[in-house]
C-alpha cells in the first residue's frame, strides 16, 4: 500500500481574511447550492464551492442545511 493520499483544503479567499471562518462557510455552501441549481453538480466550478464548505463547515451545520433544503425551508431567495 504505497498509495499517496493527497489532501486538499479550501484555498485562501481574500474576502475572508479574519480567523473566524463562519461567514466563509455559509457563503460557500450558499454559492454551491446556487451553482448546482444553475449548472448541475458536475460543473467544475461548483466543485470548488463544495470542497471549500466541506472543509470549513461543521458537519452538523451541513446536515441541518441539507435538511432545511429538503423541507423547503432553507433561508435562500430563489432569485439571489
Amino acid at each position: 500500500m504505497s498509495e499517496s493520499i493527497k489532501i486538499k483544503t479550501a484555498p485562501f479567499d481574500a474576502r475572508f481574511p479574519n480567523v473566524n471562518q463562519t461567514k466563509r462557510c455559509w457563503q460557500n455552501y450558499f454559492d454551491y447550492t446556487k451553482c448546482v441549481e444553475a449548472k448541475g453538480e458536475d460543473f467544475a466550478p461548483c466543485k470548488q464551492f463544495l470542497r471549500a464548505y466541506t472543509t470549513l463547515c461543521p458537519n452538523e451545520w451541513i446536515e441541518n442545511w441539507d435538511t432545511l433544503k429538503e423541507n423547503g425551508t432553507f433561508p435562500m431567495a430563489k432569485d439571489a
